[in-house]
């Protein structure tokens, strides 16, 4: 049976899911390894950001991989519970990445963070902040020069 760190329980505490809501989920790799400097382990691992099989009811409005983390801005539809559209994308980008890194088990961490967004909080805004990533990060000086992006209002 798979033991739960005291930090997953936290994360874990008092998440909700609701129907409809939009969650600012971020996940990190396992140990940090940034398994997304290779170009195509990222691309295979972004194919999934879209894949509507993946998010079943759910809708990515904003996402940005980075080398060793990801941020997926996301609504859920009336069907799909949070964690069950996050270890859909998580399993399948996990396979993705194996297949090229000719390894096996999660790239993932256990645990993600989720921030549901209060009413008042700007959609657009928290999209801009979620896609300039890569600018903070310094690994661009134009987010228009990183690939591993996208937002429903481009």
């Amino acid at each position: 049976m798979q033991k739960i760190s005291s930090g997953q329980r936290a994360l874990r505490k008092g998440r909700v899911s609701l129907p409809h809501q939009m969650y600012h989920v971020t996940t990190a790799t396992v140990d940090r390894r940034e398994f997304f400097r290779d170009f195509s382990v990222a691309t295979a691992v972004a194919s999934c950001c879209e894949n509507k099989f993946l998010l079943g009811d759910a809708q990515m409005l904003a996402w940005v991989l980075m080398p060793d983390h990801v941020h997926w801005l996301l609504q859920l539809g009336a069907k799909d519970d949070l964690s069950s559209v996050v270890n859909r994308l998580k399993s399948a980008s996990s396979r993705r990445a194996n297949k090229i890194l000719g390894q096996k088990g999660s790239i993932w961490q256990k645990s993600f963070h989720d921030h549901a967004l209060r009413a008042e909080e700007d959609v657009r805004a928290i999209a801009r902040y979620i896609v300039a990533n890569p600018l903070r990060a310094g690994l661009v000086d134009n987010v228009h020069n990183y690939p591993f992006w996208d937002a429903i209002w481009l």
